[in-house]
């Protein structure tokens, strides 16, 4: 991959959000490759299609693409908070670039790919309704709670300027693609809160007790399930028959190389 971006390309345009956007848009499409697959090069979709930007011409995933240039914090905004509930009750819900670029070097910085099947209804936070003076009043937006995703959930292909190697992001990507076994997404939820609460443990090897700790916490999640516990060795169970754990006997789980695991986030600044 080539960093710098194609100035040149946005030589027609006035207004520096209008250079941002065409230049990562000729970015995506002409240096970066498809972290499913690992196709080079990205097809783009006309500009009225109302989800996707772009799309792998060979393994038909479907990509969102959207730029920054500040570190990346815990919430990234995007559009209709009701839009973005029904895409995910949906099929068409696509898979989420975050790109990081310098605003003075106009260069890529970082990016990350987050799978669709990372996305649930608990991530989504509606934003504060338009006023009334506004010209779409009553509009109601909605942020990304980036800090509700599992860590192997936030795939760098690259991170402080720094090219991960295509082979590495695809196998990462591979790691996860049982969630998509999970359709009902109240079930794919709990899996995703119990990874969430192994990356709170902060160690490759842990216990079931390590997890049983947040057993009051998942109660309060999911007020309807008396049997939290058992609900716990469920969702472990199916991590490690899905290759994501070991169980080493005595309530000993460790995560293997396939649990995607993969460091800190955007140089640590996440």
């Amino acid at each position: 991959m080539k960093l710098p971006f194609d100035v040149g390309i946005a030589a027609g345009y006035k207004s520096t959000p209008q250079k941002i956007r065409v230049m990562t848009e000729d970015w995506l499409a002409t240096q970066a490759y498809c972290p499913s697959c690992g196709h080079g090069g990205m097809s783009q979709y006309a500009n009225n299609r109302p989800v996707a930007d772009f799309f792998c011409p060979e393994c038909r995933e479907e990509y969102e693409l959207k730029g920054h240039g500040q570190r990346l914090g815990s919430r990234i905004v995007d559009g209709s908070y009701r839009t973005m509930l029904e895409r995910l009750q949906s099929s068409t819900n696509p898979n989420l670039f975050l790109l990081g670029y310098d605003v003075e070097r106009l260069t890529v910085r970082s990016m990350l790919v987050i799978p669709k099947h990372f996305f649930t209804v608990d991530i989504i936070e509606a934003r504060k309704p338009l006023g009334p003076a506004a010209r779409r009043a009553g509009w109601i937006g909605c942020n990304i709670r980036l800090d509700g995703i599992p860590v192997a959930g936030r795939i760098a292909l690259i991170r402080d300027g720094h090219v991960e190697p295509a082979s590495r992001v695809t196998a990462q990507w591979r790691k996860s693609l049982f969630l998509r076994e999970q359709v009902d997404l109240s079930a794919r939820k709990w899996l995703l809160s119990v990874m969430k609460c192994i990356d709170r443990v902060q160690r490759k090897t842990f216990t079931l007790a390590d997890i049983y700790r947040f057993e009051e916490e998942l109660a309060k999640e999911y007020p309807g399930n008396r049997h939290v516990r058992p609900k716990i060795r469920q969702q472990l169970q199916f991590l490690r028959d899905r290759g994501y754990l070991l169980f080493r006997g005595g309530g000993i789980y460790e995560l293997t190389d396939n649990s995607g695991r993969d460091g800190p986030l955007d140089g640590g600044a996440f």
